[in-house]
């Protein structure tokens, strides 16, 4: 998302440092081409003017002219502009004292309404909170099964009968409190544009909920027409918050960029990808940071956080510095990678990554490792220095690809377990500190098994090799050397 405004304003940026010192001539300059960058990323041309005004009046102050470089300062005051349009701060939900606290979404057909509330129901999971979802979208032909259909994969409950949409808010709200949950999600009925009877209905629902946040879904490729839209939904039933879906397919990012100043109320969710988990909160310092190509490196974290278990991440880690990280590791974390989203959308987050990145190549080249490693024996994935020519010619079969991917992929992974390896150990990384359980001889025991040979103390392969043992008839102890 923003590639097209963050290229423009890299250009923009770059041509401005090679002049030094900056007359107001040149001010004017930059900001003619921000200017075209903000409008060509359909950006509402009142925040245009406003960002560019802004802009201006802060670059012309003193503080710009005995700066030793411009062209940093004008980033920096970019920067700041960018935070305060869209919204200065992160949005502060906040729960009822008396539960369930209630969520009502409204928007047109077509936005992602239905996902987003199967989205934000799973967040709520992710926050410790029992939320209910609320089909009370009657209007479009299996918008309630698609709603238990989400709600089913997320693990949460659906409410809904045949009763008009202001009754069936009204008892799914009853349910919530018969089964003891916090958290209300209703989702409604849209149209394909704004019209009388839409609004009522709303209205209605509205009055029988009496929401604590009233949500409008927006989808961003719509560009600034969505928070023309969001504008009318919010004189008709008083919006606290946005969320924005397909994020992550709009390169332009204007409706982001002119939902808060034009509607008045904030952002408080983005969607950047079609799974469950893609749903984060909306902080408007850090996508004014990628749209300058800063990243969202506290982002990344948080993300990283979510999608992988702690326990899992440290074992990893110890068997990587003892040795021992295994194919099989290294499938678990692909898997877990591909959880987090597209390439794209997390490289879009680390500063100075490549941009125009090829998400079908990246997941094409994933989806044959991955049926090469599971075409290996439990064996081969725990030795891969065993993989001789028949045995990769048989993998090679088995996963649908050549010998040379095979040999391709089992090099490639002995060379960045050697780097890895080497880069913990001179990072000084420690181990959980967990004692594992022991043999005499000094060997580790994991957990359910044994392992044979010299194996770093602490190390832990994750493998029940007793078990593996018995399914291949070996001694796993004679092919150590």
């Amino acid at each position: 998302m923003f590639e097209r405004l963050t290229s423009g304003f890299s250009k923009i940026f770059s041509r401005a440092s090679r002049k030094g010192r900056l007359k107001p001539a040149d001010i004017d300059e930059v900001l003619a081409e921000m200017r075209e960058a903000l409008l060509d990323a359909d950006v509402h041309t009142k925040v245009v003017e406003k960002f560019c005004n802004q802009v201006r009046a802060e670059c012309l102050s003193a503080e710009l002219h005995q700066a030793l470089n411009p062209a940093q300062q004008i980033t920096k005051i970019v920067h700041s502009e960018l935070i305060s349009i869209l919204g200065g701060e992160s949005f502060d939900f906040k729960y009822s004292s008396q539960p369930p606290t209630v969520v009502l979404l409204a928007g047109l057909q077509g936005s992602g309404k239905t996902t987003a509330a199967a989205k934000l129901a799973s967040w709520f999971l992710q926050q410790g909170r029992r939320p209910l979802l609320v089909g009370a979208d009657l209007q479009r032909p299996a918008a309630v099964e698609q709603l238990r259909v989400l709600g089913e994969e997320a693990g949460v409950p659906v409410f809904s009968d045949t009763a008009a949409p202001p009754k069936v808010a009204a008892r799914g709200l009853s349910e919530a409190n018969r089964l003891g949950r916090d958290v209300v999600i209703c989702d409604t009925a849209g149209r394909l544009a704004i019209d009388k009877e839409l609004m009522a209905e709303i209205s209605k629902v509205g009055k029988a909920l009496k929401p604590h946040y009233t949500f409008f879904v927006a989808d961003a490729m719509s560009g600034q027409n969505a928070a023309v839209v969001a504008e009318q939904f919010n004189e008709a039933v008083a919006l606290d918050a946005v969320i924005l879906t397909k994020l992550d397919s709009d390169a332009r990012g204007g409706a982001a960029l002119s939902v808060r100043e034009v509607v008045g109320c904030p952002v408080a969710f983005i969607s950047t990808g079609e799974r469950l988990g893609d749903l984060e909160q909306f902080h408007p310092d850090r996508l004014a940071g990628r749209i300058l190509g800063k990243g969202d490196i506290l982002g990344l974290i948080e993300q990283t956080e979510q999608t992988f278990e702690q326990d899992e991440a440290e074992a990893a880690a110890e068997r990587l510095i003892a040795g021992t990280y295994t194919l099989d590791d290294f499938l678990e974390q692909m898997r877990q990678i591909k959880k987090m989203g597209s390439l794209s959308s997390l490289l879009s987050r680390i500063p100075g990554s490549p941009e125009n990145v090829d998400d079908a190549a990246t997941d094409k080249r994933m989806a044959h490792m991955e049926a090469i490693i599971c075409s290996m024996t439990p064996l081969e994935r725990f030795k891969p220095e065993i993989i001789n020519n028949s045995r990769r010619q048989r993998i090679a079969k088995g996963s649908g690809t050549s010998t040379a991917d095979v040999s391709k992929l089992i090099k490639e992974f002995t060379n960045a377990r050697k780097m890895m390896g080497s880069l913990t150990k001179s990072a000084g990384m420690k181990r959980s500190g967990k004692k594992p359980n022991r043999k005499k001889g000094g060997r580790v025991t994991p957990k359910g098994g044994r392992q044979h040979g010299r194996t770093p103390q602490g190390a832990v392969t994750g493998i029940d090799l007793a078990k593996l043992e018995q399914e291949l008839g070996i001694d796993l102890s004679q092919l150590e050397n």
